[in-house]
């Protein structure tokens, strides 16, 4: 099913948050000092635990968008909200996966999955503990000694998706984290994300310019149109879990994925 969004929004919201949502975006805009308007208006909500899949074409603002909901920076107009603790011991309730993974390049991977605990003064025992499962969990804990040189492409986004986990987020904001990788690494890390938040049950936003990547992980896909980035469509993706390698091949599949490259094209103009 396919929704369009409303492009006569009201210029103030009412606030959007419902008791299942962790995220809502009210008619957020951004623009810059040079008067390019990058975003916006923008109106969406995400529910706890939902993964949803913002999908667009370069420079819709879909990075930009990830980057106000984590607080990097402020929009010029409308309002993010988030239904995550105010305040935490170690971070707040976010955890940020980038395109690249920024690693340390002096630190153990040990190292580079604790910094953000290490800012945040945690005890060394209980950080330690966070670390050993945080890397159980994206299967690294033979490499916690290994340095980032000595790492492929994949086994050095996985440390950085450690990094975020470690802090034991509500939300999981990924921004393109496989773009770089080559495809056969790329499908095995969709799979280990898919189950990794199938055991977690975190909210992930995931920001994709990969039609194939959307259909494949999402629930919930939304197409944002070029910029200024809107959400220009909707699609909910209703297939039985867990979704395997069969659904990649599958007529359902096919099917998705042609519903939403429909909704990329650009529209005739009246």
């Amino acid at each position: 099913m396919v929704n369009s969004e409303d492009s006569k929004r009201p210029a103030v919201a009412e606030p959007a948050l419902g008791q299942a949502d962790v995220v809502s975006l009210c008619d957020v805009t951004k623009s810059y000092p040079n008067g390019l308007l990058a975003l916006g208006p923008l109106s969406l909500s995400i529910a706890r635990g939902e993964f949803v899949s913002l999908l667009g074409p370069s420079g819709c603002g879909k990075s930009t968008a990830l980057r106000l909901i984590a607080g990097l920076m402020a929009p010029t107009s409308g309002r993010v909200e988030l239904a995550t603790p105010a305040a935490r011991q170690i971070g707040h309730g976010i955890g940020f996966v980038f395109q690249e993974p920024t690693l340390m390049p002096w630190a153990s991977v040990r190292d580079n999955v604790g910094l953000p605990l290490k800012l945040g003064r945690l005890p060394t025992t209980e950080a330690h503990s966070r670390i050993e499962a945080s890397l159980r969990q994206v299967g690294l804990a033979e490499f916690a000694e290994a340095f980032p040189r000595e790492l492929s492409g994949g086994m050095k986004m996985r440390v950085s998706l450690a990094r975020a986990l470690v802090t034991d987020p509500d939300i999981l904001l990924m921004d393109e984290p496989f773009a770089a990788l080559d495809e056969i690494t790329r499908f095995q890390l969709n799979n280990d994300l898919l189950t990794l938040w199938r055991a977690l049950r975190k909210t992930i936003i995931f920001v994709t310019h990969s039609v194939f990547e959307s259909v494949y992980l999402s629930q919930r896909i939304l197409v944002m149109t070029p910029r200024p980035g809107r959400i220009g469509a909707c699609f909910d993706i209703a297939t039985s879990a867990p979704r395997t390698e069969e659904f990649r091949t599958s007529p359902e599949y096919v099917a998705y994925c042609r519903e939403v490259s429909a909704a990329l094209l650009p529209r005739e103009r009246p």
